[in-house]
C-alpha cells in the first residue's frame, strides 16, 4: 500500500443514552476527558498512525462537532463530514450514506472508541487479502471488559454476534475491538435507509469474508460513566504513544 494510508471513517452520530445529562448539550465526542475533549485524543491517534483524512458521520448535535473541529488541519489530517439528517440512521446507515465519499478501502471506528493501537493494522492486513471484505481487530477479552461477541478460528473472524447474552455462546471468547478494515463495495450491500453496521458484519464473517487482527492492548470507551473515568485515568498518567510503535510509514 502507499506510504501514507488514507482514510479512517468515525461513526459520531449517537445519542449518548447512557450518559444521560452529562451529554445532553453536548455531544459525546466532545465530551471532556483529562481536560480535553475526547475527539482531540482520538485523532491524535490516528494521525499518529500516518492517516491523511478522517470522514465523521455526524448526528445528534452534529453541528457542534463541526464547529469544534473544523477542517482537522491542527492534526494534519483532513476532516470532512456527512450528517444523518431528520432521523438516526444507526451505524451502517451512516456508512451508506456515505458512500459517496468513501475511499477503496478504509478503517471505520467509533466516536466512542479509544484504541490504543496503530491503525493501519487491520487495513494493511485487508489490502494484503483481496479475497476478504473487511478485516475486524479483535481482542481476547474473555468477557473481561465487556460482552465478547466474537469467535476467532485461526486468521477468521468465524462469528460475530452483538445480541448474545451471558454464557448461552461460549465461543464467542473474543470482542470487536472498535476497528474494522472494510473495502467500500461491503457498503454498495446495504440498502439506503437506517441500518447497524453489526449486522453487515456478521453477515460477513457468516461468509468468510471477514479476516481477524488480534490487538494486545485492551480498548478504552467513554460510552459510560465507568469508560469515563477509567480513559481520563489513563490519559492523566500516559498520555502520549500509547500503542503506536517504530514502524516504517
Amino acid at each position: 500500500m502507499s506510504r501514507r494510508p488514507r482514510q479512517v471513517v468515525v461513526l459520531a452520530g449517537g445519542l449518548a443514552t447512557r450518559l444521560g445529562e452529562r451529554a445532553a448539550a453536548v455531544p459525546k465526542y466532545l465530551l471532556p476527558v483529562a481536560d480535553r475533549p475526547f475527539a482531540h485524543w482520538q485523532l491524535e491517534r490516528i494521525a499518529a498512525s500516518r492517516f491523511a483524512s478522517v470522514l465523521l458521520c455526524i448526528g445528534h448535535l452534529g453541528e457542534a462537532i463541526r464547529t469544534a473541529l473544523g477542517d482537522g488541519r491542527r492534526w494534519g489530517l483532513r476532516l470532512t463530514y456527512v450528517a444523518d439528517g431528520p432521523e438516526p440512521l444507526g451505524t451502517g446507515g451512516a456508512l451508506r450514506a456515505a458512500l459517496p465519499r468513501l475511499e477503496p478501502t478504509f478503517v471505520v471506528t467509533y466516536g466512542d472508541s479509544y484504541l490504543p493501537f496503530d491503525y493501519r493494522g487491520p487495513l494493511e492486513d485487508l489490502n494484503a487479502h483481496p479475497e476478504a471484505q473487511g478485516t475486524m481487530a479483535v481482542y481476547p477479552n474473555a468477557g473481561r471488559f465487556d460482552r465478547s461477541n466474537t469467535q476467532v478460528i485461526g486468521d477468521r473472524v468465524a462469528a460475530y454476534d452483538k445480541t448474545s447474552q451471558g454464557d448461552e455462546r461460549p465461543e464467542l471468547d473474543c470482542i470487536d475491538y472498535g476497528a474494522t478494515a472494510l473495502r467500500r463495495s461491503a457498503i454498495e450491500q446495504l440498502p439506503p435507509g437506517p441500518s447497524e453496521l453489526s449486522t453487515l458484519q456478521a453477515d460477513l464473517a457468516a461468509a468468510g469474508q471477514l479476516r481477524a487482527f488480534a490487538v494486545a492492548e485492551r480498548f478504552y470507551e467513554i460510552g459510560s460513566e465507568t469508560g469515563l473515568a477509567e480513559l481520563d485515568a489513563l490519559l492523566r498518567t500516559s498520555p502520549s504513544d500509547l500503542g503506536i510503535g517504530d514502524r516504517t510509514p
